[in-house]
C-alpha cells in the first residue's frame, strides 16, 4: 500500500479508502469482512456520513477489536451548532468510539457554510469536539466548485472531499490550489455515481493525479477491494490505448451526464436541478432506490415541475438536454 499525509491533518493515509456508501446493501456481519479484507491489504482510511443510514452502525460493530487500524472519517448535514453538536454524539455512539479522525460539513451550499460559520453555526460544535479531543480535523465535502472555492478561504478547513472522475474534472485547477494550501483532497465519486463501468481506467486516472490525497471507491463485495487496489497500486504512466479509452468515455457520456457545475440554474420555477440528477444517479446506477427516494423527497421542488421553458439547457456547458433528462428522472422516481 502507499500512503502519503493528508494535507494539514498530518494523517497517514493509504491511497485508497474505503466509500461507505453501498454497505447499505448489505449488513454489518458482510461489513465485518470487508473491514478484515482492507486491514490485510494495509487500506486504513474509512469514510461514511450520517446520512448514509446504517452505514456508521455497521461500522462501528465491523471495526470493534480493531478501531486502532484505522482512521475514520464521517460526515453532517447539519448547519447549526445544537443540530451538529448532536450529530457528532450519534455518530461516536453508531461508530463505538471515543473519537473520530475527521469530521466534515456534509454538502452545504454557499449560503448554508455562511451559516455554518456565523454565530450559533455548526463550526462552534465542531470547534468544540476537537477542543474536547472527540473529533480530530474539520473538512467540508463539496458537489460545486461555487462550494469549492468558498471552503478554500477558510482557515478551519483541513480536508475539501469533491467529485473527480474520467467526466468530472471541473475541480482540477481548485485541488491543485489544495496542494498549495497544504489543504488535504479527497476523491470522491470515482465512478461519477456509477456511469463508468471501467473501475479500474477510472482509479488509475485518479491516482495518476498526484493532488490527490485519496480516492474512496464505494465498495461492498471483496472483490471489488481487490480490483481496485490492483488499480490503485499500478503506478504505470497510463498507456496510448488506456487514454483512447479515456477519450472514448468522455465522448459517450459528454451529452448524458452532469457534473453538477451548476451553470444551468436558477431554474424558472426553483427545481434544483444538479440535485436531481445526483439523486437519479443513485436511484438508476447504485441500487439504492429507498436512499435516494428520501433525499429526493427533501427537494422543495421536483422534477416533474418542470415547464420546458429550455432556459437551463441554453447555460448549460455541456449542451445536455436537461429537459429530456428531468422527465426521465421524475418517471423514473414516479416508479419507486
Amino acid at each position: 500500500m502507499k500512503y502519503q499525509t493528508l494535507g494539514k491533518t498530518g494523517l497517514h493515509i493509504s491511497k485508497m479508502g474505503f466509500g461507505g456508501i453501498p454497505i447499505q446493501k448489505i449488513d454489518a456481519a458482510g461489513t465485518k469482512i470487508l473491514m478484515e479484507k482492507l486491514r490485510q491489504n494495509g487500506v486504513n482510511y474509512i469514510d461514511t456520513a450520517r446520512g448514509y443510514t446504517v452505514s456508521e452502525s455497521y461500522l462501528g460493530e465491523a471495526l470493534e477489536g480493531m478501531r486502532e487500524d484505522f482512521i475514520l472519517a464521517t460526515k453532517s448535514m447539519a448547519r447549526t451548532k445544537e443540530e451538529m453538536a448532536k450529530d457528532i454524539q450519534i455518530s461516536l455512539s453508531n461508530l463505538r468510539t471515543d473519537h473520530i479522525d475527521l469530521y466534515q460539513v456534509h454538502n452545504p451550499t454557499v449560503d448554508q457554510l455562511a451559516k455554518v460559520v456565523a454565530p450559533g453555526g455548526a463550526l462552534e460544535a465542531l470547534q468544540e469536539a476537537k477542543e474536547a479531543g472527540t473529533i480530530g480535523h474539520i473538512g467540508v465535502t463539496a458537489h460545486s466548485v461555487e462550494v469549492f472555492q468558498t471552503a478554500l478561504s477558510y482557515d478551519w478547513v483541513e480536508t475539501i472531499m469533491f467529485p473527480y472522475n474520467i467526466v468530472e474534472t471541473q475541480g482540477v485547477e481548485l485541488i491543485e490550489e489544495c496542494r498549495k494550501k497544504n489543504i488535504g483532497f479527497i476523491a470522491m465519486k470515482p465512478l461519477a455515481g456509477g456511469a463508468i463501468e471501467n473501475a479500474t481506467l477510472a482509479l488509475r486516472f485518479i491516482c495518476a493525479q498526484p493532488a490527490v490525497d485519496v480516492v474512496i471507491p464505494g465498495m461492498a463485495a471483496e472483490e471489488e477491494i481487490e480490483e481496485n487496489l490492483t488499480a490503485c497500486l499500478d503506478e504505470r504512466p497510463l498507456t496510448k490505448e488506456e487514454l483512447s479509452q479515456i477519450e472514448e468515455i468522455r465522448e459517450r457520456l459528454g451529452n448524458h451526464f452532469c457534473r453538477r457545475c451548476n451553470y444551468c440554474a436558477p431554474c424558472t420555477v426553483g427545481i434544483a436541478i444538479p440535485s436531481v440528477f445526483l439523486f437519479a444517479g443513485y436511484l438508476q446506477r447504485y441500487d439504492l432506490a429507498d436512499w435516494a427516494r428520501a433525499r429526493y423527497d427533501t427537494l422543495s421542488v421536483q422534477a416533474d415541475a418542470c415547464i420546458e421553458c429550455g432556459e437551463c439547457e441554453t447555460r448549460c456547458p455541456y449542451q445536455l438536454p436537461i429537459r429530456e433528462m428531468l422527465k426521465t428522472a421524475a418517471a423514473d422516481f414516479a416508479k419507486h
